[in-house]
This record gives structure tokens, C-alpha cells and sequence, in this order.
């Protein structure tokens, strides 16, 4: 089993609202990173190429890394899009829908702080470009804590809205907070997405789930020699993975606070999901 990296990202800028700032890299270290995938011998492939590979097709060559970017703000417009078209070099970049702009007006709502975020007409432009466009929900809750109905809107109403600008089937979902469940899952291939990324903080591989894709989340504070650990494919296990007690616990308490309406975010004590 070949591990393979697929690197997490959020906002790429120099000054990031505090709410995100710890999820937060600058040009220059992402810049940085880009180097180190090179240096470590990885070829950045698009997702749907690992995709490919663990349903049964061509497998992928020693080596293999992806990039992915959550959430949706304007400096992967901005900040990332030069960085990666001048090395040639794809990713996929999940999008809150009610957290895009529309031409001119206000987002639609989400549950994420406020922050700048993409705009339709950027979000069409990148898809020109040659990178994936994913949903990510449309309000950015913590989707295994919804009733069903709820959670079924913002798993399919966020594909809808993105095809509905796209003009052309979207099919890479990301949970928010990497959070999901097996009735989770099971919605998301019912609305029609193929693949469907946690986080886990592990390496993915042609084995691991496509509709749980393990990866690495890159933070502020992501030690240069950790980030290179990374690239020469050490320093973190490989998945499949068999989902936690602790995962399991932490579900059930987040469950517990929503139900009496204080709910809570972020992950449990050592490696997990996040804001």
C-alpha cells in the first residue's frame, strides 16, 4: 500500500481574520511547500486520479501527492492561483456555497465567521482554469449532528448550486470540520457525489475510502521539518484507518451540545477535525 498525501490547506494570506489565522499559511511558506513536494519526489496528481485508483482504475505511480483547499476565500484567487499555474500544478478547492458572493451583492449565508471569501464569477474562472471545484456544504455545519432532512439540503442543495453556475456535473465533496458519519455518508452518494474528503491527519492510499479520504491538515503552526516528514511519506499512518472510540465519543458528546443547543466546534484532544 502506497501512502499518498493529500495536503489540506485553507487561507494562504498574510493576514488572515483571527478566527482562521491558525489554519492559515502565508504566500511564502505555501510557496515553500510547493518546493518541498518537489524536492520530497512527489508529483502533484489531480483527485480524481486517486479516486480512480481505489475504485479499481489505473493505478497511480510511486510518489503521488494532491493539494486541497476548504472552505472557499478569495486568496486561493488571489495568493495560490499564480503559485500553482506557474508550476503547472492542479488541486481541488471545496466551497461553502452560502459563504460565495454573487456579483455585486452579499453572500448567502453560512455559518462561517466573516472573512473574504470567492465570488461566483472567480469561482467560474478557476473552473476555467483547470481546477476542480467542490461542495463543501451550503451553511458549513457539522453535518453528522443534523436530522437527516437538514443534512440531506446541504449535501444536495450545495451540488445543485455549484452546477448550476458550473454548468457541468460537480463531483468532490469535503465535510466540514472533516466531520461525517456512516448516514452521512451514505447521503452523500445518494445526492451523487463520488468522492467525499475528512481529514483524519493520515496519509490517504488506493485503498483508503473514497468517501472518506484521509488528510493532512497544514496549520500555522505545521513544523517545516514535520511538513518534510510528510513529503517522504513518513510521519503519519496510512489509511484505511477503523474509525476511533475517541472519534466515536467526540461524535456523541457534539451530538448531545447541539440537541441542547450549545453546540460545539473544532476537535477532540490530539489529532482530529477543526474549525
Amino acid at each position: 500500500m502506497s501512502a499518498v498525501p493529500v495536503f489540506l490547506y485553507h487561507s494562504v494570506s498574510d493576514d488572515p481574520p483571527a478566527w482562521i489565522a491558525p489554519y492559515t499559511v502565508t504566500p511564502r511558506v505555501f510557496a515553500e511547500h510547493l518546493d518541498r513536494i518537489a524536492d520530497g519526489g512527489l508529483t502533484v496528481v489531480p483527485l480524481r486520479r486517486l479516486i480512480a485508483a481505489m475504485r479499481g482504475g489505473p493505478p497511480l505511480p510511486a510518489g503521488c501527492a494532491v493539494l486541497t483547499f476548504d472552505d472557499g476565500f478569495a486568496d486561493f484567487y488571489q495568493a495560490v492561483t499564480p503559485l500553482l499555474t506557474e508550476r503547472a500544478l492542479p488541486a481541488t478547492l471545496y466551497v461553502t456555497t452560502g459563504a460565495i458572493h454573487a456579483p455585486g451583492g452579499e453572500p448567502g449565508g453560512s455559518l462561517l465567521p466573516p472573512a473574504n471569501m470567492l465570488t461566483w464569477r472567480q469561482i467560474a474562472a478557476l473552473d476555467a482554469l483547470g481546477f476542480e471545484i467542490g461542495g463543501h456544504s451550503v451553511t458549513h455545519p457539522q453535518l453528522d449532528t443534523l436530522p437527516a432532512q437538514r443534512a440531506w439540503h446541504e449535501i444536495v442543495d450545495s451540488k445543485r448550486r455549484l452546477e448550476d453556475a458550473l454548468n457541468h456535473p460537480v463531483l468532490a465533496f469535503a465535510y466540514p470540520h472533516g466531520y461525517s458519519s456512516r448516514a452521512v455518508r451514505r447521503t452523500t452518494r445518494e445526492a451523487g457525489w463520488t468522492s467525499a474528503c475528512a481529514i483524519r491527519n493520515a496519509f490517504s492510499s488506493a485503498t483508503d475510502d473514497p468517501l472518506r479520504i484521509a488528510r493532512l491538515t497544514v496549520r500555522a503552526d505545521t513544523p517545516p521539518e514535520h511538513f518534510s516528514r510528510w513529503t517522504h511519506l513518513t510521519g503519519a499512518p496510512a489509511s484505511p484507518l477503523p474509525e476511533s472510540l475517541q472519534t466515536k465519543g467526540w461524535r456523541l458528546y457534539r451530538r448531545g451540545s447541539a440537541l441542547l443547543g450549545h453546540p460545539v466546534g473544532g476537535g477532540p484532544p490530539g489529532p482530529g477535525a477543526m474549525p
